[in-house]
C-alpha cells in the first residue's frame, strides 16, 4: 500500500523547477494502480483485483492527475473511462511496467541456484585451458549454471568488479585493496623465452641477470605480468630494455620466435615452435594467481557455489 503525504510537493509540466528524477519518484508508485484502473474501467473492481483499499486507489488517481496536470479519466460514478491523454499515458505506462517485469524476471533467473549466471573474469593466459577446465569440472555438479566470461588484464578486471560488472575474477598479482577480498589459489612459474636460434637456446636453466643485455618484449604497462617482469629484472640488478609491448602473452611468444627479443612468460598451453623456454633459477620467477571479489557484495547462489568451488582448488588450480 502506497500513501503520498499531503505535504509532499507536487510537480507540473509548467513548473520552472521541474526535475525529472523527482517526477519519476512521484509517479512511479502509482503507475501500476493507474494501469489497473485503466484496464477495468472501475475503481472498486480494480481495488479488489489489486487488493488495496478503494479509498487508497481513488486518492492515488486524483494525486496522479494533479501531479501531471491533466485529466486521465472521465468519471461516471465508480465507472471511469480513459481520456485521450489517459490513453496516451497508458501506452507508455504499460511499456514501462513490462520492462520492469522483464528486468525482475532477468535478475531472478540470474540468481536461480540451478540455472543462474556467474559473471567471471580471468587473465588471457588462463583462457585456453585453465578456465575451460574449471568450468567443465564445476558444471559436472551444476550443469545448468550459465557464465558470462570476460578476458582482460588484472587492473581492468578489478575496475569491472568495482563497477558491479563481474562477480569474481582470476588475476595476478593477487590484489591487496580495502574494498576487495582476495585469496591466493596457486602460482605459475615464469620462464625466460628466447628464439630457437639464440645462443642461450641450448641452456635448460639461467639466472635472469645473464639476460641483462638482451632486448625484451613485454606486456604493456598496467598488466600484472609487466609489473612482475619489471620487478624481477630489478631484483636481478638491471632494467629491461623493452623493444615491443603487447596485450597478449602468446603474441609476445610469437615476437620472440621471430627473433625480436626475449620475454618472461608463463608456460604455453601448447608448445610453440621457434622458441626455447628456460627455467629461471634466480631470482625466483613465479606469479601468484588468486581469485578476487568485492567486499560486502552479496552473492547469488550460483556465484556462492562457484566461489566455493574455486577456493577448493587452492594449490591445484593449474594442474
Amino acid at each position: 500500500m502506497v500513501h503520498q503525504p499531503s505535504s509532499q510537493p507536487r510537480l507540473s509540466p509548467s513548473s520552472d523547477t521541474e526535475d525529472t528524477s523527482e517526477m519519476s519518484m512521484l509517479l512511479a508508485p502509482r503507475l501500476a494502480y493507474f494501469a489497473g484502473v485503466a484496464r477495468t474501467e472501475h475503481v472498486t473492481r480494480a481495488a479488489l483485483e489489486m487488493n488495496v483499499p478503494q479509498s487508497t486507489l481513488s486518492r492515488a488517481m486524483v494525486r496522479l492527475e494533479q501531479d501531471l496536470g491533466v485529466d486521465l479519466f472521465a468519471r461516471i460514478g465508480r465507472t471511469v473511462s480513459l481520456t485521450p491523454s489517459g490513453r496516451a499515458f497508458l501506452t507508455h505506462v504499460e511499456r514501462a511496467l513490462a520492462e520492469i517485469e522483464r528486468a525482475a524476471e532477468e535478475v531472478r533467473a540470474d540468481a536461480d541456484p540451478a540455472t543462474g549466471k556467474v559473471a567471471f573474469g580471468f587473465l588471457h593466459t588462463m583462457g585456453s585451458e585453465t578456465v575451460p577446465g574449471l568450468i567443465r569440472a564445476f558444471r559436472a555438479d551444476h550443469p545448468r549454471v550459465r557464465f558470462s566470461l570476460v578476458q582482460n588484464y588484472g587492473e581492468a578486471m578489478i575496475e569491472r568488479l568495482r563497477a558491479g560488472e563481474l562477480d569474481l575474477c582470476l588475476t595476478s598479482p593477487v590484489p591487496d585493496a580495502p574494498d576487495l577480498v582476495a585469496r591466493r589459489l596457486d602460482e605459475q612459474k615464469l620462464r625466460l623465452v628466447v628464439p630457437a636460434d639464440h645462443p642461450l637456446a641450448s641452456r635448460k636453466r639461467i639466472r635472469l641477470a645473464e639476460a641483462a643485455d638482451e632486448t625484451f618484449v613485454t606486456l604493456e604497462p598496467g598488466y600484472g605480468l609487466r609489473r612482475i617482469t619489471d620487478d624481477l629484472c630489478k631484483e636481478a640488478g638491471f632494467r629491461p630494455r623493452v623493444a615491443f609491448e603487447g596485450e597478449e602473452a602468446e603474441t609476445l611468444r610469437g615476437l620472440v620466435a621471430a627473433g625480436l627479443g626475449v620475454a618472461l612468460l608463463p608456460p604455453p598451453a601448447v608448445a610453440r615452435p621457434g622458441v626455447a623456454e628456460l627455467t629461471v633459477t634466480a631470482p625466483r620467477a613465479a606469479r601468484e594467481i588468486g581469485v578476487a571479489w568485492l567486499d560486502g557484495h552479496p552473492d547469488t547462489p550460483p556465484v556462492a557455489a562457484f566461489k566455493k568451488f574455486l577456493l577448493s582448488k587452492r594449490g591445484s588450480l593449474l594442474t
